[in-house]
């Protein structure tokens, strides 16, 4: 079914941008819709000055970490499109770069439409499982490893339906992967990270990741940090269950990170001081997590697809979690890019004058660092037996997650303002800073769980008066209203989690998950403004000045 598709898109593909097929004048770079298209990123060379603090043996180790994240980036493209060589044949250069911002021919930040001709709607279960395949016959699919993240759906022969690890899936690219693992062991100086790269090429082979996630979390003095495998599952629609290829590398700002150190001994206050009935915050976060700072200097997969990641909180197994916590990664510079490219432009055309001074990219960093803080408190069992939260909410366990993360982070830097611990901004600046940012993560689209999320904690923020518009269509934010709400939504999300209420949550997401006209009406300001949707990167080692 794949190949057809391909043949039918590429008799499109010979005709885009070129001569037309019926003769027509040649489409200019200029006139180029996918020009524009493009353009809706801004470029940001990802380099950073903490290369110069790198010894020798870090510095050797950068070359190796490409390799591997660029064939994360391979393994990627054949699990989200397939054999992306058909590509190959398009004439024009924007389509192309647009092609490589979205990993393939629909477009992530667009509810996933296809932009070239002859392709239909992206499936939802990618190259994951069988293209024809329907969700009730995968249900119907009878196999212990059949929801494992690190397995594919494949047909026997007669039709009939196969779970395939991805260790032979992908045999070719792992083996590349192992060989060039060991010769990062053998340079690593750092004896956590060295234990971490041994522990990860283990489970490359083996598909079993908890031990090397356990390695990670003992990582804590090493300067560089290689975050690669199949991790996020954002990208599977079909069941959220397969797990995607990507890499970050990344230099630890040590300086910047001791400043936070200090918020992890306050994680199990924090946990109490959620607003929400006791039974619903019971989970007890790990006394190991980690909070820190970093420079991103590569992306690749996953990550590096559609909207850029800048900030991370993982391991996403639980078990990990509950034994040693999780580490916080913030990306700074990535996180600056953003903000300076995109959401301050935005703040300065929806927010009323008299509250943009309080759009400080200070309150940005606490409410990125603390959304990922959120996402290891709340809860991680049901109360009435549902089994874990994930489970019980089905397709709906990332919106509600991401909509979790997203007003606890704000609900923790306000506490945290009001406790003393944050001194650089005021609640104020973290408020409306957190609500100007709502229409920049809106901009990812309906088909992003971020995009979901934001729409909800949108609506509801509006719903109860959080915000309201001046006679010039601004954003007046009403504080008094804007805390309570923050209290209410956190609320109501921690019991839908803990109740395990799908039913619930997929009603209330379809209802209030969607775009009103008036803020159809603030994202068309914002569009015709020509601010960037996001950004993407000149990246490697030329642009790190390694040789």
């Amino acid at each position: 079914m794949m190949k057809k598709i391909v043949l039918t898109a590429l008799s499109g593909l010979l005709c885009f941008g070129m001569m037309s097929c019926g003769g027509e004048k040649k489409t200019t770079e200029k006139d180029s819709v996918m020009k524009q298209k493009v353009e809706e990123f801004a470029y940001y060379n990802l380099e950073s000055p903490l290369v110069d603090k790198l010894s020798d043996a870090e510095k050797a180790l950068l070359p190796i970490f490409v390799d591997i994240a660029k064939i994360m980036d391979g393994l990627f493209w054949k699990q989200t499109f397939g054999n992306k060589s058909v590509l190959d044949t398009i004439s024009d250069s924007w389509a192309k770069d647009f092609i490589a911002i979205n990993y393939g021919p629909w477009e992530r930040l667009k509810d996933n439409k296809p932009f070239i001709p002859g392709y239909g709607e992206k499936p939802l279960g990618c190259q994951y499982y069988p293209a024809d395949i329907t969700l009730a016959e995968y249900n119907a699919y009878s196999d212990a490893d059949k929801n494992s993240l690190y397995t594919v759906i494949r047909r026997n022969e007669d039709g009939s339906l196969k779970t395939v690890w991805y260790r032979d899936e992908y045999k070719e690219e792992i083996t590349q992967v192992c060989v060039l693992l060991d010769k990062a062991i053998a340079i690593a100086e750092d004896a956590g990270l060295k234990k971490y790269l041994i522990e990860r090429k283990k489970a490359f082979e083996t598909d079993d990741y908890f031990a090397s996630d356990m390695a990670w979390m003992d990582m804590k003095e090493s300067k560089i940090d290689f975050i690669v495998g199949p991790i996020e599952n954002y990208d599977d629609k079909l069941n959220e269950a397969k797990a995607s290829y990507e890499a970050f590398i990344l230099l630890k700002d040590v300086e910047r990170s001791a400043e936070l150190a200090k918020f992890i001994k306050l994680l199990p206050a924090l946990q109490k001081e959620l607003p929400c009935d006791p039974k619903y915050k019971t989970f007890v976060p790990g006394t190991s997590s980690d909070l820190n700072v970093y420079d991103a200097v590569y992306y690749a997969g996953d990550c590096n697809s559609g909207s850029k990641t800048i900030a991370i909180n993982l391991p996403n197994d639980d078990r990990v979690q509950a034994a040693k916590g999780a580490r916080r990664l913030q990306l700074r510079n990535s996180m600056q890019a953003k903000f300076d490219k995109v959401l301050l432009p935005i703040g300065e055309l929806i927010v009323c004058k008299e509250q943009q001074a309080n759009l400080k990219f200070d309150a940005f960093f606490w409410n990125v660092t603390f959304h990922e803080v959120a996402h290891g408190l709340g809860i991680k069992e049901t109360i009435n037996g549902k089994g874990s939260v994930d489970d019980a909410l089905k397709t709906e366990k990332t919106s509600w997650e991401e909509a979790k993360a997203d007003i606890l982070g704000l609900f923790l830097t306000c506490k945290l303002i009001e406790m003393g611990e944050i001194t650089n901004i005021s609640q104020e600046d973290a408020i409306v800073t957190f609500i100007a940012g709502i229409p920049r993560s809106v901009r990812f689209g309906a088909a992003s769980s971020h995009g979901k999320a934001n729409m909800m904690a949108f609506n509801y923020m509006e719903m109860e008066g959080a915000f309201t518009r001046n006679a010039e269509g601004q954003y007046v934010v009403d504080f008094k209203k804007a805390k309570e709400a923050i209290n209410t939504w956190g609320e109501l999300i921690l019991k839908v989690q803990g109740d395990g209420a799908f039913d619930f949550a997929e009603r209330f997401r379809a209802e209030n998950g969607g775009i009103g006209e008036a803020l159809q009406k603030d994202l068309d300001k914002v569009n015709n403004a020509g601010i960037p949707r996001d950004i993407r990167f000149n990246q490697g080692l030329d642009v790190l000045g390694i040789k």
